[in-house]
């Protein structure tokens, strides 16, 4: 007679220690180190996604930046000579390799610098703090969470799941493209 008992490490929520970087998760610290997911996302100045890139949850942010910017699928025409292009990110990206990174690409870094004991954060309304402009992706975020199919991940693959954060990628930049786009009448 079989045992219904599971084995350690069979719960329903999740595997701990899943399958790791080869289907982009990784323990997730909020949720008792079952198995998470992260979504990188790079936008426009309207919040229209550019570019996603899906990693383990315990994964650094700074880690994932060169990914994304590689990940960018519509070329991006060159400034004109006068124009500079800006990457806005937080203070979680405070580092040399990240900066270097924007200026190998030719982009201008806003990142804020990392509070320390000794130059602590200035006060909200102080003209030395760094404004904050990070609303942009956070607004990109909330579209992705609106999807429930890639709210809360149920696929083991990553590359089904990649599918799925990218259709609704799709469907982001036609809702937010279509009612600037002229519709054009048939004839006849």
């Amino acid at each position: 007679m079989a045992s219904r008992r599971r084995e350690h490490g069979q719960g329903q929520g999740g595997k701990k220690g899943a399958a790791g970087a080869p289907e982009a998760t990784g323990s997730n610290p909020t949720d008792r180190g079952k198995a998470g997911c992260k979504r990188t996302l790079l936008s426009d100045a309207k919040g229209i996604p550019l570019s996603v890139v899906l990693c383990g949850a315990k994964r650094h942010d700074s880690k994932m930046l060169s990914e994304a910017l590689d990940a960018v699928v519509v070329a991006v025409p060159a400034p004109g000579e006068q124009e500079q292009r800006h990457l806005l990110l937080d203070r979680g990206y405070d580092t040399q390799a990240c900066r270097q990174l924007a200026l190998d690409e030719g982009l201008l870094a806003h990142i804020p610098k990392k509070s320390t004991a000794a130059p602590p954060i200035p006060a909200p309304g102080d003209p030395q703090r760094h404004p904050p402009r990070r609303w942009v992706v956070e607004v990109g975020h909330s579209w992705f969470n609106r999807f429930r199919r890639i709210q809360t991940r149920w696929e083991k693959r990553q590359d089904l799941y990649l599918g799925f954060v990218e259709l609704t990628a799709c469907l982001i930049i036609w809702r937010k493209l279509a009612p600037i786009a002229p519709l054009k009448k048939s004839s006849g």
